[in-house]
């Protein structure tokens, strides 16, 4: 699975830093950074909805605000620093063990 921390500008002005920072802390305390690929990605295209995640490899757990289906997986917007580790351990962990 691979997580994208779009660093586009728009993002980037949105914190997208301190969002990577905040992820690589978070697979450390949930000891999953060996299933885990964290990246840094150009615009993921949703500028104007905050900081984007992209998580490829997994289904999305619910639809609403924050997270949209892709082909490859979901997307994440409005991601900070402050609640990286929420909607990690709701969107993202649960499906680790799943595939």
């Amino acid at each position: 699975m691979t997580i994208k921390v779009c660093v586009g500008s728009s993002c980037h002005l949105k914190g997208s830093y301190e969002v990577i920072e905040a992820f690589k802390e978070v697979l450390k305390k949930y000891d999953v950074e060996d299933l885990i690929e964290l990246q840094a990605s150009f615009c993921l295209g949703h500028c104007a909805l905050g900081v984007t995640v992209g998580c490829e490899g997994l289904e999305a757990a619910e639809k609403g605000p924050q997270v949209e289906e892709t082909p490859d997986g979901f997307i994440l917007h409005s991601v900070n620093a402050g609640n990286v580790e929420e909607l990690f351990a709701k969107e993202i962990y649960p499906k680790l063990f799943l595939n």
